[in-house]
């Protein structure tokens, strides 16, 4: 038997840390049953997770606070048919509807969501136990086009930072690594050849954000940089894989200790190659809205895709302001949609309560 076995150091640091360990478990496991709870309650659903500061408590942001307001539990559903998913739970919980949408039932809803939003219906103020909730709910393929192309960059946005798992019958997960892996190249192409470890992680948080409508008026100006540092150990997890497999290239030096301190170093390769590489990396929507500003045909084959990043090389504009630009206007379009098709949705009393507290939210951000 080792010394390492019998020394009674040796092993009380292994009990502790065994009893760790143990302890992190069960909170963890307590976490997801408390945020998968209120799920139970609504028609099947094939895939489910839980985002923002009701899951991932931000800086300034502490839920136990008697000053502070407890945020609500955000939520992500994706079901197979939409129409039928909402005529049942119209059914189950009209309350959770504006009145006028419950009426006119299940194909109504999904309309409005489709044709006048992205494709996605928030209930929100939706009281469950102790605590409010917002539910979005999307059907599978209309989420799952937007995760691997960019056509919207909403939901795919959203999986673009932490967001907590609860139910995925469609291997979402696993199927979010390639969004996640041109959210990284995206966000590579806008940094300059030497950043640190946050100022990467802020630049992928704020890819949704580019040229969203609200972050003029309703959403606290801070609010990325919130994000991280609130979820820092998060990101590193998020991206680990796909960091790894960009420095295996070459194209990224990391330092010895990768994830030890956010305000490390990072250099990045600034060769054209390299640049022509990431750019070859982006989803279909953003290559399509650099074509049209390089007045370059559109084509999907390897070889369309290399001579569309030539073009945005060779531009006056400088490929980060251009990659820029084409992210801002599918951003823009698609934050207007969601923001009219959401008034619609709620209705005028919550429509106005929920603006109003994001509203102020930004207000007091600004001071």
């Amino acid at each position: 038997m080792s010394n390492a076995e019998t020394d009674p150091d040796v092993w009380g640091n292994n009990a502790v840390s065994a009893l760790e360990f143990l302890k992190e478990k069960k909170k963890e496991e307590e976490l997801v049953d408390n945020l998968t709870a209120p799920l139970s309650d609504l028609p099947r659903i094939d895939c489910a997770f839980a985002y923002g500061s009701g899951v991932f408590p931000q800086p300034d942001n502490n839920h136990t606070s008697p000053t502070k307001e407890v945020p609500m539990v955000d939520y992500i559903l994706g079901v197979s048919s939409p129409v039928e998913w909402h005529s049942q739970n119209i059914q189950l919980h009209p309350n959770h509807y504006s009145s006028w949408l419950a009426y006119f039932g299940g194909d109504f809803v999904t309309s409005v969501a489709e044709n006048v939003g992205v494709g996605v219906h928030f209930n929100a103020f939706v009281p469950w136990h102790n605590k409010t909730i917002k539910y979005g709910v999307i059907g599978t393929e209309t989420l799952l086009r937007d995760v691997s192309t960019w056509q919207r960059l909403y939901i795919s946005g959203r999986l673009q930072k932490p967001v907590r798992y609860l139910v995925d019958h469609i291997r979402l997960e696993e199927l979010n690594e390639s969004n996640l892996q041109s959210a990284l190249c995206a966000a590579l192409l806008l940094l300059p050849s030497e950043f640190s470890e946050e100022d990467l992680y802020a630049t992928i948080c704020g890819l949704s954000y580019t040229g969203d409508v609200r972050m003029f008026f309703a959403e606290d100006k801070n609010k990325v940089r919130k994000i991280v540092q609130g979820s820092a150990s998060k990101f590193q997890d998020l991206y680990r894989g796909s960091i790894s497999n960009v420095a295996s290239t070459g194209t990224l030096q990391l330092p010895t200790v990768f994830g030890a301190d956010l305000q490390s170093r990072v250099f990045q390769d600034d060769s054209m190659s390299s640049r022509s590489s990431l750019l070859s990396s982006l989803p279909s929507s953003i290559m399509q809205q650099l074509a049209y500003r390089t007045g370059t045909k559109f084509d999907s084959t390897t070889a369309g895709y290399s001579e569309i990043s030539e073009a945005v090389l060779c531009s006056k504009e400088g490929h980060a302001k251009m990659v820029r630009r084409a992210i801002s206007s599918v951003v823009r379009a698609s934050s207007f949609r969601q923001m009219v098709s959401g008034f619609l949705a709620a209705g005028g009393i919550n429509a106005g309560q929920y603006v109003a507290q994001k509203v102020i939210k930004a207000w007091r951000s600004r001071q």
